[in-house]
C-alpha cells in the first residue's frame, strides 16, 4: 500500500512558521525537534533526515496574502535541493505571471482557489502536468470561484486543502476526500491537514487518495520514519 507523504514549509518573512488550524495571524516561527532553527534550508535538511522524501510543498504566505513575498527564499531551495520536486504555492493568479513562473523555474506550481476569481486560468492550463490545482475549503465554506469544483476544469493533480484542520489533530476531512475522489476517478487527489498519524495514513490509502501533505504530525513525532517508510 502506497502513498505519497509530502512534507509542508509555510515560509512568512524568510522563516518556516507553525500553521495554526488555518489561522495565519497565529502562525509563528517553527520550533522543532528537527531543526535548531526556523531556517527554511535547516528545516528541510531535518525534515530528510526521517525519510528520503521526493517532494516538498511550499506556501508563500507572504505572496499569498500579498504582504510581500519569500521568492529569494524559493529560489535559493531550489538550488540546493536540486534532487526534489518543489511544489510551490505563492498565490498567483494572473496568466502572463504564471507561464513566465513555469518558464523560469523547475517544480510545479499550485493554483490555490482562494486566490482566483474564475476559473479560467485553470481550465487554460488544465493540461500542464506543471500545474496544480488546490481547492481550498474553510469548514464546509469552498474559498473560491463554484465554477472550479467542476471536475472538468481540474488538472491532473488536485489538493483538497482543508484550511481549519491545517496545524490542528482533528484528522482529515474523510467524507470531502471521498465526494472528489468518486467525483474525478481519473484524477490524483491529495489531501491536506489533520493528519494525526498512522491509522490515517492508512484509512487515505484505502480509499485510493494519491498522497497527502503534512507537516505538524512530522514536527510533533506522531508519524515517525519507521511509519512513513511502509507507505513508500
Amino acid at each position: 500500500m502506497t502513498l505519497d507523504i509530502i512534507p509542508v514549509i509555510d515560509l512568512r518573512k524568510g522563516l518556516v512558521v507553525r500553521a495554526v488550524m488555518g489561522r495565519r495571524e497565529l502562525y509563528r516561527p517553527i520550533e522543532t525537534p528537527l531543526s535548531r532553527t526556523a531556517d527554511p534550508e535547516e528545516v528541510v535538511l531535518g525534515l530528510m533526515t526521517l525519510s528520503d522524501f521526493k517532494t516538498i510543498y511550499i506556501a508563500d504566505l507572504d505572496a499569498i496574502e500579498g504582504t510581500g513575498h519569500n521568492a529569494g527564499v524559493v529560489s535559493g531551495l531550489f538550488e540546493r535541493f536540486a534532487q526534489l520536486d518543489l511544489w510551490i504555492d505563492n498565490g498567483m493568479a494572473e496568466n502572463n505571471a504564471i507561464r513566465t513562473w513555469l518558464g523560469e523555474n523547475r517544480g510545479k506550481l499550485v493554483l490555490g482557489s482562494e486566490s482566483q476569481e474564475d476559473a479560467a486560468l485553470a481550465r487554460s492550463l488544465k493540461k500542464n502536468s506543471r500545474l496544480i490545482l488546490s481547492l481550498d475549503f474553510q469548514g464546509c465554506a469552498f474559498q473560491g470561484p463554484a465554477e472550479l469544483l467542476d471536475p472538468s476544469h481540474w488538472p491532473e493533480q488536485v489538493i483538497a486543502m482543508t484550511l481549519a484542520r491545517v496545524g490542528g489533530a482533528s484528522g482529515p476531512d474523510f467524507e470531502r476526500l471521498a465526494e472528489l475522489r468518486s467525483r474525478a476517478p481519473r484524477q490524483r487527489i491529495y489531501a491536506a491537514g489533520g493528519v494525526r498519524g498512522r491509522e490515517d495514513l492508512l484509512r487515505l490509502a484505502e480509499m485510493g487518495v494519491e498522497g497527502v501533505l503534512v507537516a505538524s504530525a512530522l514536527h510533533d513525532g506522531r508519524l515517525t520514519g519507521n511509519e512513513i517508510a511502509e507507505f513508500t
